[in-house]
């Protein structure tokens, strides 16, 4: 009863946990996009913009996994599982702050590349946003799988699907096939894809050990 009235509340909860993720990923990712958005101004060929964008969404997402799974990388999940508040609730904050900063960095180097750049929002959203949501749902959908996957095969996978992504945008039939109805259908599917990984690894998250 003693300890259950000095519970923390679950404002304080969040805080703990957003102190304890290492901020220099945030950094890195911001950095990353706040030198492309510099560059990417001076670039005349606008192919090699696409191309450029296209990595660089998959990159971002890439730097999201180190921290966002470190329990598991370093065997401390029985340690959290012990905790007041459960791995599920550490898991949904920790979601909730790399929601929260992460799309406080890709609104800025939005605006900014449209600003500097001309491009268009459909443009961004089949250069930049579709592959790093596709990269997204990779991370999520492997590291939350029940098959035995570490940060490196979640790592491995991004790559081998930014190789696909350069294969599509050097091959000028196949990009141009695909229309932009389709590339909102597809974007639209992979969002709820990745809804559904989210939901998993939260729900699912105690299985991981």
């Amino acid at each position: 009863l003693n300890e259950q009235d000095q519970s923390v509340h679950y404002c304080e909860f969040l805080m703990t946990q957003f102190h304890l993720i290492q901020k220099r990923w945030w950094v890195l990712q911001a950095l990353m996009l706040g030198l492309v958005s510099v560059f990417l101004s001076s670039i005349q060929n606008r192919d090699s913009v696409w191309r450029i964008l296209g990595v660089i969404g998959v990159l971002f997402v890439v730097l999201i996994i180190p921290e966002f799974w470190k329990n598991k990388s370093c065997g401390c999940m029985q340690i959290e599982g012990t905790c007041l508040y459960s791995l599920r609730q550490i898991y949904t904050a920790r979601m909730i702050w790399f929601g929260m900063v992460d799309m406080l960095i890709l609104t800025c180097f939005c605006m900014t590349i449209c600003g500097k750049s001309g491009l268009l929002a459909g443009e961004l959203l089949v250069q930049f946003l579709f592959p790093m949501l596709v990269a997204a749902c990779i991370c999520f959908g492997t590291l939350c799988s029940t098959i035995p996957a570490n940060e490196g095969t979640a790592i491995l996978f991004c790559l081998l699907w930014n190789a696909v992504w350069c294969f599509i945008m050097l091959n000028e039939a196949v990009y141009k096939a695909i229309t932009f109805p389709i590339w909102c259908a597809l974007f639209g599917f992979f969002v709820v894809f990745l809804a559904g990984a989210v939901y998993k690894t939260i729900h699912d998250c105690n299985m991981f050990w």
